[in-house]
């Protein structure tokens, strides 16, 4: 008992071992909802244009215990993987592209493990529906058969299409291309396909329509953008001709020939008739009305009439049969009819040819004059031809032919008995074509078939044609490009455009015309198409280099064709330069330079690029010119007015140029001027004043200008305040009682009147830019009388100095200097005045005005600035 109450650690140990194995619990993942994006991936729904590689969801577990799991995906055996799983995050990512339509849920087993235990759950992902799918029709191609005779508003077809979306992507709708040209209707939900309301189908005019159905879905999102999805189909509608024309007898008038040697119940010739409607012809049945006397019988359905009694037996020698073709319908019914008449004569022995006859008699030869393009299946009607063989029986039967271009033409009947009308028919009308053959020839050959003597004989059928105007005039080409120099006179030759009309008289003669907005300076022969320019029209590739507009040619009958015609106006070196109105002096401050400008009027390069050059100075080489900026400035070695003393005794350092601007066209204009330039060195004054002085420096006249305008101000401003002065003390000169006056101290008379002259101030009136304020106020008269003597009225004040920046006076004269090819107009100037002298009174005076004139200048530009 002691043993087995003994406790060891070891023993101790292994039991907590088992305790803590006992105690570990399985992992579990979050369950957060349908709409989670983490947790066990139930209920999970994904569109089926999610992309290839999108993390779609995270699994999201925990270990009771604290332990680190891990995740994982499988499927049953079968299945497509269509997700992975990073093990440690929980990162779910698309690996297969889903597809609704083959699959909308797919079934995934998820599992979480801590290392001992792993929870697994089969969970299902909800595969949703995005308008991925186009409709499709069903049971195509459509071909539908509908009666001529079909009612209009009529359900003919029903079209079938489906699409293997859901929702709106999976609704559609129908509808016809070229709705308006149709004349059919489709129901946009049904697909009903309906003849328009007022609309009949005609088998004659149109056998096939083709109708274009679209088949439209509601439209759905698709990778995050709304996608409509639309199919076509084609629908044939054969239209079904309906029984509406009687028969018609081919090949008449019919003649036929019983000969001697004929036996009874031979064919003496076959009446053909055919229904009139083409689509669906009903069966023919032929029978004889009257005439035949007991003589002749005729095969209900080929039409062959035979002679049933021999030839001796015959007691008329020409016979005359009326037969009747009738229509028997599906149901056996003999509906329409139609009658013609038949000639049988009875002859004799073969001992005749086959001959042609005409209007007069036998004839070889056949004329007929006809317009090109007769429609096909038209007979021929002014050819009047009858083959006859004289002979009966089996002699009197021969066939015929047309020997020459094939395909053209064909002759009815081919086969003969004695005798025949001969109709030729229309075949290929488009090979009667006046502009490849104006005249057709043909061999009309009747042959003999059953005789040992084969008897033959030939007629020539000769077809003139007639040309219609069937083709329009062509233009050699769809557009002509032309270029003509500027300078070319009135009248002068552009091009010629050229168009053909193979027609013939005056369907092929053309008439040629222009119009358009760019042909307002050109003309077109009519007859040769010659375009050329108005007589008055003067070219400027300056004012307009491109013209366009439309040629047209015309036949007689209206028909024409249009081409486009491109015209440029080539650049012709037709204007000089031109230099700009201020070159005539310039001042320039050593160090910097002067740059003189022309313009050359000439719209294109080289024409209009300017080089300069000086073409005289006195001395020479003092100036450098740029080529093509038209900069002048002093040579290098210059850099003082001293070098400029010591290479001439000029001492103004005034310098004449002649400069030269010449153009680069060929032949090359050119223009010279005269330009005086005075150099002077950087002045060192500053402030307003000394910038204007320099301003106006190379225009003393400005300068004048300026001072006189502001002297004229201030002598007018002097006047109207003495003007008011003297008119304020005439209407106070009234003695007020002595009571009313006020004594005051007296303060001792100052003969200096402290008064502020002209205050400049800042208006937009040069009249009210000075006005006189008065600040005597010791003497101010408060009895309203004159007893107190005024201050007199200081005498005029000066003038003062001159803005720094006005406008030049543009109603200055101008005077031109005369070049070599141009002119040079600079403006005039105005030389200085002399100054006049003042007193000491006057100079004082023009000292302060012009003090209190240059602060006020400084203070109004330290604000502006």
């Amino acid at each position: 008992m002691k043993h087995v109450g003994h406790f060891t650690p070891s023993l101790f140990l292994s039991l907590v071992h088992v305790c803590l194995v006992q105690a570990n619990y399985a992992p579990y993942f979050f369950d957060n909802g349908a709409r989670s994006t983490n947790g066990n991936m139930a209920l999970l729904s994904l569109s089926e244009d999610t992309p290839v590689g999108t993390h779609v969801y995270t699994l999201n577990g925990t270990d009771p215990e604290g332990d680190p799991v891990t995740y994982d995906l499988t499927y049953e055996a079968g299945s497509r993987r269509y997700f992975s799983v990073d093990k440690n995050l929980g990162n779910v990512t698309l690996i297969e592209e889903l597809d609704r339509e083959k699959e909308d849920e797919i079934e995934v087993i998820v599992s979480i493990s801590d290392g001992l235990s792993t929870v697994s759950e089969k969970v299902r992902i909800l595969v949703m529906d995005a308008n991925d799918e186009s409709p499709e029709f069903i049971n195509t191609p459509y071909i539908v058969e509908v009666p001529e005779n079909t009612p209009s508003s009529s359900s003919i077809f029903k079209i079938k299409a489906i699409d293997k979306d859901t929702g709106s992507g999976g609704s559609i709708t129908y509808f016809l291309q070229n709705i308006h040209a149709n004349k059919f209707t489709i129901d946009r939900h049904s697909g009903v396909l309906r003849i328009k309301t007022g609309v009949t189908l005609d088998y004659e005019k149109s056998r096939t329509h083709f109708v274009v159905v679209i088949a439209k879905d509601g439209g759905g999102k698709l990778r995050g953008d709304n996608k409509v999805f639309s199919a076509t189909t084609t629908v044939t509608i054969n239209v079904e001709d309906v029984q509406d024309t009687p028969p018609i007898f081919i090949g008449t008038p019919y003649y036929g020939y019983v000969y001697e040697d004929t036996l009874a119940g031979s064919e003496v010739l076959t009446v053909v008739a055919v229904d009139g409607d083409r689509g669906k012809p009903n069966s023919i049945h032929y029978c004889i009305v009257n005439g035949d006397e007991g003589s002749f019988e005729i095969n209900n359905t080929t039409g062959a009439i035979s002679v049933i009694k021999s030839p001796n037996q015959l007691k008329k020698e020409v016979y005359e049969l009326k037969v009747k073709a009738s229509e028997i319908s599906q149901e056996g019914d003999i509906s329409e009819h139609v009658f013609a008449m038949v000639t049988i004569r009875v002859v004799d022995l073969n001992n005749h040819p086959p001959t042609f006859y005409g209007e007069n008699g036998p004839q070889n030869r056949f004329e007929l004059t006809m317009y090109e393009h007769p429609p096909e299946g038209e007979i021929l009607r002014g050819l009047k031809i009858t083959v006859n063989d004289s002979d009966q029986g089996a002699n009197a039967k021969f066939n015929l032919r047309l020997i020459g271009p094939g395909g053209i033409f064909r002759v009815v009947p081919q086969t003969v008995l004695n005798e025949a009308q001969v109709t030729i028919i229309v075949e290929n009308s488009a090979a009667i074509d006046f502009e490849s053959f104006k005249v057709l020839t043909f061999k009309l050959l009747a042959i003999e078939v059953n005789t040992p003597e084969k008897f033959s004989s030939t007629a020539d059928v000769v077809i003139r044609l007639l040309d219609t105007n069937d083709n329009v005039p062509k233009f050699s080409s769809d557009y002509y490009i032309a270029r003509i120099p500027e300078n070319s006179p009135g009248g002068s030759n552009v091009v010629a455009v050229t168009a053909t009309d193979p027609d013939s008289g005056l369907w092929g003669e053309i008439k040629y015309s222009i119009y358009g907005t760019g042909a307002d300076l050109f003309l077109i022969h009519p007859s040769t198409g010659i375009i050329y320019t108005q007589p008055w029209a003067v070219l400027d590739a300056e004012v307009n280099s491109k013209y366009n507009f439309y040629v047209k040619a015309e036949d007689a009958d209206g028909k024409y064709s249009l081409a486009e015609v491109f015209i440029t106006v080539l650049d012709v070196n037709d204007h000089s330069p031109e230099f700009n109105e201020n070159i005539q002096e310039k001042t320039m401050i050593i160090g910097s330079p002067v740059k003189i400008e022309a313009i050359d009027q000439d719209a294109e390069e080289p024409n209009n690029i300017v080089d300069y050059s000086i073409m005289q100075a006195d001395p020479a080489n003092v100036f450098d010119i740029d080529q093509s900026t038209g900069e002048i400035k002093l040579k290098s070695y210059i850099r003082s007015l001293d070098i400029i003393h010591n290479i001439t005794k000029n001492k103004d350092c005034i310098w004449s140029l002649v400069v030269q601007a010449k153009d680069r066209g060929s032949p090359s204009f050119s223009t010279t001027a005269v330009l005086k330039i005075d150099i002077t060195e950087e002045t060192l004054h500053k402030g307003p004043m000394a910038a204007f002085l320099m301003q106006t420096k190379d225009n003393p006249m400005k300068a004048l200008g300026v001072l006189a305008g502001v002297m004229g101000i201030m002598v007018l401003i002097t006047i109207t305040i003495s003007t008011a002065m003297f008119w304020r003390n005439k209407r106070s000169s009234k003695v007020m009682p002595v009571r009313r006056i006020i004594k005051k101290r007296q303060m001792p008379p100052s003969r200096t009147v402290r008064m502020e002259w002209l205050k400049f101030k800042r208006s937009s009136n040069a009249a009210e830019k000075f006005v006189v304020d008065e600040e005597v106020k010791s003497l101010h008269n408060e009895n309203s009388n004159n007893n107190i003597q005024s201050v007199p009225v200081p005498p005029a004040s000066p003038l003062p100095p001159p803005p720094p920046i006005l406008a030049p006076r543009s109603d200055a004269p101008v005077w031109q200097v005369p070049t070599v090819s141009g002119s040079l107009t600079p403006k005039h100037v105005m030389k200085p005045l002399k100054k006049k002298g003042h007193g000491s009174t006057h100079n004082a005076l023009v000292s302060e005005l012009k003090m209190r004139f240059e602060k006020r200048n400084a203070a109004f530009g330290e604000s502006h600035i």
